[in-house]
């Protein structure tokens, strides 16, 4: 099985703490920062923002992980510092310009994303599983950060995973993002998927331990240490 990776969600961090964040992450050689792009229109929340993005490129080297919960992705992506290795998400769902998407990801050299919501049905994807590196599937209903995993999440990642592997598209990264505990993380990667969305739950839960500590119990969850 392929080592899980660590993405770090940037939009659970407290503004004071940042500059402590980015080093402990740095030192701990994390995968991604995880970057949640929202409009207000696509889910009921408005989330990072153009100058908090550029100066957190400014800040730190290590790759982003863009997640665009907006409507008119193909236009909003082209606000942001988006660099070749980058990975970016944006929705399959309200997107009438897929192909586009993926055209203009591609001509920057990005990893190419689709993401789905709880109840969108995968095989939507099957037309763009020729073009795409990576699946992101939403555990939680998108929008706020803390939310409960919806029911059957489990099931559909393990569906989506399985279904992969029949037509012969197993290469395909798969990203779980919501609600991922290190309990949910270790449950995920026996199934199959590698990159992990870290947020509320796991990297800043405020529980008594220092970041490294928690980065090494991710590690442990999902095969890194192995």
């Amino acid at each position: 099985m392929k080592k899980g990776k660590i993405s770090a969600s940037m939009m659970c961090t407290s503004i004071d703490k940042i500059f402590y964040y980015l080093t402990e992450f740095k030192e701990a050689n994390i995968e991604f920062l995880h970057i949640d792009v929202m409009d207000g229109e696509f889910v009921p929340n408005l989330a990072l923002g153009t100058d908090f993005v550029k100066s957190l490129r400014r800040l730190s080297s290590i790759p982003f992980d863009y997640h665009f919960l907006v409507n008119n992705p193909l236009q909003k992506m082209k606000w942001f510092p988006i660099v070749k290795n980058d990975q970016v998400a944006f929705h399959y769902e309200n997107n009438d310009n897929i192909k586009e998407c993926l055209n203009y990801l591609d001509n920057i050299g990005a990893k190419k994303f689709i993401a789905i919501n709880p109840l969108t049905d995968f095989k939507c994807l099957d037309p763009y599983l020729d073009d795409i590196d990576g699946i992101l599937v939403m555990m939680v209903e998108p929008g706020f950060a803390g939310r409960k995993m919806v029911d059957n999440a489990f099931k559909k990642v393990e569906d989506l995973i399985n279904y992969l592997k029949s037509i012969g598209k197993s290469n395909i990264e798969i990203e779980v993002d919501g609600n991922i505990t290190i309990e949910n993380a270790a449950k995920l990667y026996k199934i199959g998927a590698n990159i992990f969305v870290s947020g509320s739950s796991s990297l800043f839960a405020n529980v008594n331990k220092s970041i490294n500590e928690i980065i090494n119990e991710l590690r442990e969850a999902i095969g890194f240490l192995k």
